[in-house]
């Protein structure tokens, strides 16, 4: 593709500095691309089947990050993360509804940073979470943010007579939804690409960077958020034919990881949100082969979108000054442990694919296996672009990664961190923070404030048993108790905030 000759930045969810873009004066441009659900389901990270031609081609010319993470996996708490660089343990923010900013109201967003730094910010599709009651940032921009429906059904046959399904209001943000009609979890249909929102939200970007071109003298921060491959696995008919339902096979590890707390598995209540999946009990095989192919047709989707993206930025000359930041924002259960959907603490919720690439900085082709996690971008595109850190608002709790786009072999830390809550009875809600190093995964399972000595445990060897077939904890307490000191280091997590009103 075009764009590959001389891209001067891309990373799935990091940044570029200025000492390479371009003219040593010149500050450079940032295109941030987030893709929702976005899991390393990808042929750069080993994936045989699956299509991705243009995020592949990309990694062939980037330091491909074995080993990033989200601090939570569901989406809101991963966005804010993201984009103002502290963890939801800090924030006390885990669920979909709450507002970053009534936890954090003076909060300096990452794109807002920009924005106070001379740049021209622009938003489009899914940036912060929109729905379930949350709302955009307008801060964060300096023109209106580019919206774009979360759920979009172009058969007959899926959409609701006279209104909304289930999922469509929950993510226009009504809340009598319970009894509305259960949506399609996926669709194909003999459509172009624009018809569905991603296709439109790939134009609007394209016509976003044609706008900058013809601007010129101001350096842009344009953040892209494609909706595919979240629910309900919606794509061009040309894309699920570009596989064969029959070559998919469900997971052959279909029940939890022995030993583990029965609270700490999800039961997937989001994909029982849509029509002909059972509101209780596994999926049979055909509904199982069907979602699989669904995801791979949407990945490929939204690879197709990013590409004319990429390919609009090289053509207009744009690529030799401009960071491009490409994320998913936390993984997704196929199946593997009789699970889907995200919202655990395991290896297939919470590993993201993370990729980057600077011109003069990183070397085509090279992986990094150093620990990375979400809060880590924010710091990172600071330093690209030679921006000081904020001083003025929240303490960043990320680390640059440019020593290791500068030197992809380098350790930049021992262990990140992530988040998930649950309740546990007798006690309500409880919180499973989890502590990833190389090689383990513990999660310490309590209530915020209570006692060391009240937690339940997991504990995961990932290179004696990286399918996570048995909770290792009761039978390792000195390797518990080792990895504990590494949560311990870390602040108290808060619990989740109250308010009167929740936006």
């Amino acid at each position: 593709m075009k764009w590959l000759r001389p891209l001067f930045l891309i990373l799935i969810c990091c940044c570029g500095p200025t000492v390479v873009l371009g003219a040593a004066t010149e500050r450079p441009n940032v295109l941030f691309l987030c893709v929702d659900d976005l899991k390393p389901l990808l042929g750069c990270y080993g994936d045989k089947r699956i299509q991705s031609p243009n995020i592949d081609r990309l990694a062939r010319r980037s330091v491909l990050f074995e080993h990033a993470y989200c601090n939570q996996a569901v989406c809101a708490p991963s966005r804010n993360s993201l984009l103002t660089g502290v963890r939801p343990t800090s924030l006390g923010i885990y669920d979909l509804g709450t507002n970053f900013r009534l936890a954090a109201p003076d909060a300096v967003t990452l794109p807002q940073y920009f924005l106070k730094h001379g740049y021209r910010t622009e938003g489009l599709g899914k940036i912060f979470h929109v729905g379930h009651g949350n709302h955009e940032d307008p801060a964060s921009w300096s023109v209106p943010h580019f919206a774009a429906k979360s759920i979009a059904y172009l058969l007959p046959e899926n959409q609701a007579k006279g209104g909304l399904t289930r999922e469509e209001a929950r993510f226009a943000n009504e809340t009598d939804v319970a009894k509305l009609p259960r949506g399609a979890a996926w669709e194909s249909a003999a459509v172009p690409d624009n018809a569905y929102p991603d296709g439109k939200i790939a134009e609007e970007a394209i016509r976003r960077l044609r706008a900058s071109k013809e601007r010129s003298g101001q350096p842009f921060f344009i953040a892209v958020g494609f909706l595919k491959p979240h629910l309900p696995f919606c794509a061009p008919k040309r894309y699920w034919d570009l596989y064969s339902r029959q070559d998919f096979s469900p997971p052959s590890l279909r029940t939890p990881p022995e030993g583990a707390p029965a609270y700490a598995p999800t039961s997937w209540g989001e994909l029982r949100q849509y029509s002909d999946i059972p509101e209780t009990g596994p999926l049979n095989d055909e509904q199982a082969r069907t979602l699989i192919h669904g995801y791979h047709a949407a990945v490929s989707y939204v690879d197709a979108q990013i590409g004319r993206v990429l390919n609009e930025l090289e053509q207009l000359g744009l690529a030799a000054n401009t960071i491009v930041v490409l994320w998913g924002d936390h993984g997704w259960h196929l199946g593997d442990h009789g699970m889907w959907c995200k919202h655990t603490n395991y290896e297939e919720a919470a590993r993201i694919p993370l990729l980057i690439f600077v011109q003069g900085v990183t070397k085509p082709g090279t992986r990094s296996r150093a620990m990375v996690e979400s809060v880590d971008i924010y710091p990172t595109l600071c330093e690209l672009a030679g921006l000081p850190l904020p001083a003025e608002a929240q303490s960043l709790e990320g680390k640059s990664l440019v020593p290791v786009l500068k030197n992809p072999s380098r350790e930049l830390k021992e262990a990140v961190f992530h988040v998930y809550p649950r309740n546990r009875k007798p006690d309500g809600e409880i919180l499973g923070r989890a502590v990833r190093t190389s090689r383990y995964r513990l999660v310490e399972w309590k209530k915020p404030g209570m006692a060391p000595e009240t937690a339940e445990f997991e504990l995961y060897d990932y290179q004696k048993d990286p399918l996570e077939t048995k909770n290792l904890a009761p039978a390792e307490p000195e390797l518990v108790k080792k990895l504990s000191v590494l949560l311990a280091a870390q602040p108290e997590a808060k619990a989740q905030i109250r308010t009167s009103k929740r936006n």
